[in-house]
C-alpha cells in the first residue's frame, strides 16, 4: 500500500514485512501458523524473550534492515530488544506544536480519518467495523455520531511512544482483551483487526477539542499496551505511554463540531490512502478557533 507524505508526493511502501505477511495469510497452513504466533501463551513467551539480554543480538541487524537513525535518540546501552524497541528520542528531533487549537499528531504512524455517522463502517482494505464494536459500548459510540474517527498505523520502524493531543482532564483506562494480531495492512484483507486485538482506551475531557476518546490496538506478539496514568489532569504533548515490540494503532474519536482536519489528510483519506506524519505536528484545527 503506497502512502503520501505532507508535501504530497507519493511513496511505495512495500517492504519485507509485508511480503511475509502475505505468504502466511494467503494460505491455509499460513494462517493456521499465524494463529498459533497470535496464542496469548505464544505472545506471553515471546514477550518475556523480548525483555530479556538475550533479545539484544536482534538490534543491530533491525537498525540496519529499517533505517533507523541512532542519533535521533538518546544515547544509552540496551539491556533487551523491547528496552530499545521504546527507546525514547531526543525532544528536539520531535517538537510540539504549542498552538492550543491546532490538533497534534499523538505519534509518529500513517494516518486515515474516517466521518462518523449512524451508519459508518471504518474500512482498512476488507477489514470492516464499526466505533460500537471498537469500543464495545453503543453508548458512548453514539456520542460521536457527526465526529471523526482519527486511525494512526504505526510500522515498526517508527518511534513507539505516543503523546497527549491536548491539555485534558483524562478518565480511567478501559482494557479490552482480544487475541493478538499484527495490524500491516497485508493481512487486513483476511482479518477484522479491531474486533481480535486487544486495545485499551480513555475518554478525555480536552482544553480545545471537547470530549475525546483515546485507544491504543496491541498487535501480534504485543503483550503489552503500557500506559502511563490512570485518572489524571495531562497536558498537551505529555507522553501518554508506549507499545512493546511489533505494529501498533492509535485511534482518536472526536464529537460533531469539533475539529477541521487538515485538507490534504483528508483528501488523502477519501482516496483510501495513508498519510506519514510525526508526533506532534499539526494535522487539524479546533472548529471554532
Amino acid at each position: 500500500m503506497d502512502y503520501m507524505d505532507r508535501e504530497g508526493n507519493r511513496i511505495a511502501n512495500v517492504t519485507g514485512q509485508d511480503k511475509y505477511l502475505y505468504a502466511l495469510y494467503a494460505t491455509v497452513p499460513g494462517r493456521a501458523v499465524m494463529k498459533l504466533l497470535a496464542a496469548p501463551v505464544v505472545s506471553g513467551i515471546v514477550g518475556k524473550f523480548m525483555d530479556s539480554w538475550m533479545s539484544t543480538f536482534m538490534i543491530s541487524s533491525f537498525v540496519r534492515k529499517n533505517g533507523i537513525r541512532l542519533s535521533d535518540y538518546e544515547r544509552k546501552k540496551y539491556r533487551s530488544f523491547n528496552e530499545f524497541f521504546t527507546r525514547r528520542i531526543k525532544p528536539e528531533k520531535r517538537p510540539i506544536d504549542q498552538e492550543q487549537t491546532h490538533l497534534i499528531a499523538p505519534c509518529d504512524s500513517l494516518v486515515t480519518v474516517y466521518p462518523i455517522d449512524l451508519h459508518t463502517r471504518i474500512k482498512i482494505k476488507h477489514s470492516v467495523y464499526t466505533v460500537g464494536s471498537l469500543l464495545q459500548n453503543d453508548r458512548l459510540a453514539a456520542a460521536f455520531t457527526g465526529g471523526y474517527c482519527v486511525v494512526c498505523r504505526l510500522s515498526v520502524d517508527n518511534y513507539h511512544r505516543y503523546c497527549y493531543i491536548d491539555n485534558a482532564v483524562k478518565g480511567r483506562n478501559h482494557f479490552i482483551p482480544g487475541v493478538l494480531h499484527t495490524v500491516n495492512p497485508a493481512v487486513l484483507e483476511h482479518i477484522k483487526i479491531y474486533k481480535e486485538n486487544s486495545r485499551e482506551y480513555c475518554v478525555m475531557d480536552t482544553a480545545n477539542f471537547g470530549r475525546v476518546v483515546q485507544m491504543e490496538v496491541g498487535a501480534m506478539l504485543v503483550g503489552r499496551i503500557r500506559n502511563n496514568h490512570q485518572v489524571a489532569v495531562v497536558r498537551r504533548g505529555q507522553e501518554k505511554g508506549c507499545f512493546d515490540y511489533g505494529g501498533s494503532t492509535v485511534v482518536l474519536l472526536f464529537q460533531r463540531d469539533q475539529l477541521a482536519i487538515d485538507d490534504d489528510i483528508l483528501k488523502n483519506s477519501a482516496q483510501g490512502i495513508e498519510t506519514k506524519i510525526h508526533m506532534g505536528e499539526k494535522i487539524g484545527k479546533a472548529m471554532f478557533s
